[in-house]
């Protein structure tokens, strides 16, 4: 082989070579497209993390009830602590890493709180499957109720500002750590969530409900009852 055939097939092969990395890192077929946009809508807020995104992921995880801290902005071993109970508490990867997944379930996206009057399709997805869990079986009118005091909640001082909120707050809804919470979500409950979401309340603007008939807990038995629909009862 000469030493230009040699060059030229050497030439053709770091092309080839160049036009596959570009496809790799350029987005295609397939492939990530990696911008300055996009590593950023990917960071992550860890140990030794600082910062504005860290003081809203302590304030959030300080109103359910996981954090007791100081909100100083400061990602130490008390804020991972607090963010690993709360990924365990939802059933994702507990690793004590605040990366977009976690965000999205403390209500947060970007280090900013979701907007408690506006619902995106990830939220009537997250509602339904939460209305699926929990009143399987139930009327559709008592579908669309326990979607009405998720809703309720979010709108009541006493509970999280956001959806994700309120329905992963510390021990709110035992559904989502139950087989319940992974069973295929029931299309009434995919339609009881959009009715309830634009404003069809059978609850009575009820912030509580239970099923007597499972529910020991004195303080749910307490509340004083505006609805009965099926087997739930709900309560002020």
């Amino acid at each position: 082989m000469t030493v230009y055939k040699a060059m030229k097939n050497f030439t053709a092969i770091v092309i080839a070579f160049s036009i596959l990395l570009s496809g790799t890192i350029l987005g295609g077929a397939g492939y990530y497209l990696f911008t300055k946009e996009n590593e950023s809508s990917y960071a992550v807020s860890k140990l030794g993390s600082s910062g504005d995104e860290v003081k809203s992921i302590q304030r959030k995880l300080s109103s359910l009830g996981y954090y007791k801290g100081s909100v100083d902005g400061i990602y130490g071993q008390q804020t991972k602590s607090a963010v690993t109970s709360f990924q365990r508490n939802c059933g994702i990867t507990a690793d004590g890493i605040c990366g977009r997944q976690t965000l999205l379930y403390l209500g947060l996206s970007g280090g900013t709180s979701s907007n408690n009057t506006s619902y995106s399709n990830s939220d009537v997805e997250l509602l339904a499957k939460v209305i699926s869990a929990e009143a399987r079986g139930e009327s559709y009118e008592g579908q669309v109720a326990v979607g009405a005091v998720i809703l309720n909640r979010v709108k009541h001082p006493s509970f999280p500002d956001s959806l994700s909120g309120v329905i992963y707050q510390n021990g709110a809804f035992s559904c989502v750590n139950d087989s319940n919470w992974y069973a295929e979500v029931a299309d009434s409950a995919k339609r009881a969530a959009i009715d309830a979401i634009n404003g069809w309340d059978p609850s009575g603007g009820a912030i509580y409900y239970y099923n007597a008939k499972k529910t020991t807990n004195a303080f749910m038995h307490s509340r004083p009852v505006v609805r009965v629909i099926g087997d739930h009862r709900f309560c002020k």
